[in-house]
């Protein structure tokens, strides 16, 4: 990894560490702030994605997996978003952060090898992530319909990642950014109508956070993570999500009262040295996957 991708993951994490108390904040309905951080983003990916002109020669499969990753996409904040009102910000979040798991085991599935010392890096940092939940993961019904949204949203974002690693190697960053959220927020327009939930009415408190939410989380986060999957691939990216746990459970403390569980910090550190040792293990991919540039 380069100092560059190293710089860049770091600001990611900072980015999407933010969404989770935002979302909490934002008075409105899951699909409606769903759509609305794709939408909004899209507005000025898609005529940036045009003037750029550089797709003449990429089939039209890498167009069809782009598409699918913004559908999986959307299924992902549809599900995360929504278990954020049955559900504490730091179980939310810790939970939606098993995604390195599935990640790794679809990896598994098409072809990628992990070393051994990528294995304890994603199993090491999965120890941070079940020491900084703690006793947030609750057994109430209404909480636990929030866990289980979380753990689906996890699943989706393993999906998300590597869908768009396959993408990513035909299309620029742009390419597949734009055409990845227009379709995810597409697919949640639908979603929010046939729902019947409100996509406006709100007020400027709620929209000032969903301005925050696609400038931060989505453009400056997600679309950096886009750039990164073909420098460093999807297990790395996965993983070095799961900062986002610490994050967001220090600003819910700050913004909401939301104690952060006591194993915070051994929690952190164990998160930061998983991810070390999955980035300095690295992925093994079969020759033919490898893409120059």
């Amino acid at each position: 990894m380069t100092r560059t991708d190293a710089v860049l993951l770091a600001v990611a994490v900072a980015a999407v560490s933010t969404s989770a108390p935002l979302v909490r904040e934002a008075a409105a309905p899951a699909l409606a702030v769903a759509f609305w951080r794709n939408g909004l983003a899209s507005t000025g990916l898609v005529p940036a994605a045009l003037v750029s002109g550089r797709r003449r020669d990429v089939p039209v499969r890498t167009w069809l997996v782009a598409a699918a990753a913004g559908l999986v996409l959307g299924a992902h904040f549809a599900a995360w978003i929504s278990s954020l009102s049955s559900t504490t910000v730091a179980a939310s979040v810790a939970l939606v952060a098993t995604q390195p798991v599935w990640t790794a085991l679809i990896g598994r599935m098409t072809g990628e090898r992990l070393t051994a010392r990528a294995w304890a890096g994603i199993g090491l940092a999965l120890v941070g992530v079940v020491i900084v939940t703690g006793v947030d993961v609750h057994a109430s019904t209404h909480a636990l319909r929030g866990d289980v949204l979380a753990l689906i949203g996890g699943m989706l974002a393993a999906g998300y990642v590597s869908l768009g690693s396959v993408a990513r190697r035909r299309l620029t960053t742009t390419d597949y950014t734009a055409a990845c959220y227009s379709v995810a927020a597409v697919a949640l327009l639908v979603a929010a109508l046939a729902a019947g939930q409100p996509l406006v009415g709100f007020g400027l408190r709620t929209w000032l956070c969903i301005a925050a939410i696609t400038a931060g989380p989505q453009l400056l986060g997600h679309s950096v993570f886009n750039r990164l999957l073909r420098s460093v691939g999807p297990t790395v990216v996965s993983v070095a999500i799961l900062g986002e746990i610490v994050g967001s459970a220090l600003l819910a403390a700050w913004w909401f009262g939301e104690r952060p569980s006591a194993g915070l910090a051994p929690a952190a550190a164990c998160i930061i040295a998983g991810v070390v040792l999955v980035v300095r293990g690295g992925a093994m991919r079969p020759a033919d996957e490898i893409v120059a540039g």
